[in-house]
């Protein structure tokens, strides 16, 4: 068992972190590039200090007061992002949508396989998998930033890249549950086959539908009960409740409890908890409720995931070229994409630019894989995960000026007229 967690000592370090994402992501926001990279170098910052000479940090990647309040950040951030999310748009997005979206996972994973693969001699195939599926997702939240800086969210590459970008993160989920699924069963000694795929496959898809479907019809019921109950301040401790349930519901069937905590906010519908609303002197739904305990925990997650980088590796043969054929095969990859844009007209190249950026998603895979093991060994070792995380602040940071060079700032995009003033 590890040591228990020192009080005061998370308590210092919670400070010092929350301090570094805040200044970390306001300098990124200054010059328009997402504050998530900031609190990610905050923290790359913060956990290479030692090399500089100065070990009074040298605890902070390892902390276990600090690990925990990480782990539970990234469960509110796909929480949120199931929340903005609605499923019946989801299937209503259009074929191109769709196409984009599966080209945009399946190229990605396999070039990256095919990387790790001729790059990472002596590894399982399990850990060059989930090598790929760490370049597989799309960053939604990144791709509508630069979308909306530009005006051009309702034009026809505006809408096919974020209908992709969200079918791409309900496929990464899917991707991730599987091969993390299959690293599990191999580290307890089950062999890798189709049939231990399959199963894992039909587990996360039916854990997802049945969550969706039973948990819209318990959330319903849920939140109309506690409508007709005395007092205030419901609304929040219910919603927290579903996502710690199913996030919990999740790992226990053998899934990411982040599976388990996107499917919670798909659940939850403003329908659900109108009646609990008005009740709010405020008036304030779920995603206004959760906004403090977010902007505290998730910078949080970022920090530490940052810390976890050494920046020592990229002094090893092979690292730095493991970091730039990843990059390369996720710029590749992501360009697949073009070929499932079905509209004329549409401008393919700018759908594909609009597609690479990773962000949190990459950065969620890549923390998981480091606490893998399979053989005794991380699925994601030191140089991996820094190569990784690397890859991930190049995609996004390269992705607002491609995308704002080949849809412009003039006219407007091929098929669209430009979004209505705020």
């Amino acid at each position: 068992m590890p040591p228990p967690a020192d009080p005061l000592a998370v308590l210092e370090a919670l400070a010092l972190v929350i301090v570094c994402a805040k200044l970390g992501g306001a300098l990124f926001e200054r010059f328009r590039q997402p504050p998530v990279l900031g609190e990610l170098l905050a923290g790359v910052v913060l956990g290479n200090l030692g090399r500089l000479g100065l070990h009074g940090l040298d605890g902070l990647a390892s902390s276990p007061g600090l690990d925990l309040l990480s782990q539970i950040g990234v469960v509110f951030l796909l929480f949120t992002v199931g929340l903005e999310l609605d499923v019946v748009r989801m299937l209503a997005v259009g074929a191109s949508s769709l196409a984009v979206a599966a080209l945009g996972v399946v190229a990605p994973m396999l070039l990256g396989t095919i990387a790790a693969r001729w790059l990472l001699p002596g590894h399982g195939a399990l850990v060059y998998w989930f090598v790929g599926a760490t370049l597989c997702a799309t960053s939604v939240g990144i791709s509508a930033r630069v979308l909306s800086d530009l005006k051009r969210t309702t034009s026809t590459e505006g809408r096919i890249i974020l209908g992709a970008a969200v079918i791409d993160d309900v496929l990464g989920l899917l991707v991730l549950a599987v091969v993390a699924g299959l690293i599990r069963a191999a580290g307890a000694g089950g062999a890798f086959g189709w049939t231990s795929a399959a199963v894992i496959v039909a587990k996360a898809l039916g854990f997802l539908a049945v969550a969706i479907v039973a948990g819209r019809w318990l959330s319903r019921r849920v939140f109309t009960l506690a409508a007709r109950m005395p007092g205030t301040g419901m609304l929040l401790p219910l919603a927290l409740a579903f996502c710690f349930g199913l996030a919990a519901l999740a790992g226990r069937a053998g899934l990411a409890p982040i599976v388990g905590a996107f499917a919670a906010g798909l659940v939850l519908d403003e329908v659900h908890y109108r009646d609990l609303r008005q009740r709010d002197e405020r008036r304030r739904d779920i995603r206004e409720l959760l906004e403090p305990i977010t902007s505290f925990l998730v910078p949080v997650f970022f920090v530490v995931l940052g810390t976890r980088v050494d920046a020592s590796v990229f002094a090893r043969p092979g690292v730095l070229g493991l970091t730039a054929a990843l990059t390369l095969a996720a710029v590749i990859g992501k360009q697949a994409c073009a070929l499932g844009v079905f509209e004329r007209g549409a401008d393919r190249l700018a759908v594909g630019l609009g597609m690479i950026p990773r962000g949190e998603v990459g950065l969620i895979f890549a923390g998981l894989g480091a606490t893998l093991t399979l053989g005794g060994e991380r699925v994601v070792d030191d140089a991996v995960f820094s190569a990784v995380v690397a890859m991930v602040v190049v995609t996004t940071v390269m992705t607002p000026p491609l995308l704002a060079w080949r849809l412009g700032r003039g006219a407007p995009a091929r098929g669209a007229t430009p979004d209505p003033p705020a």
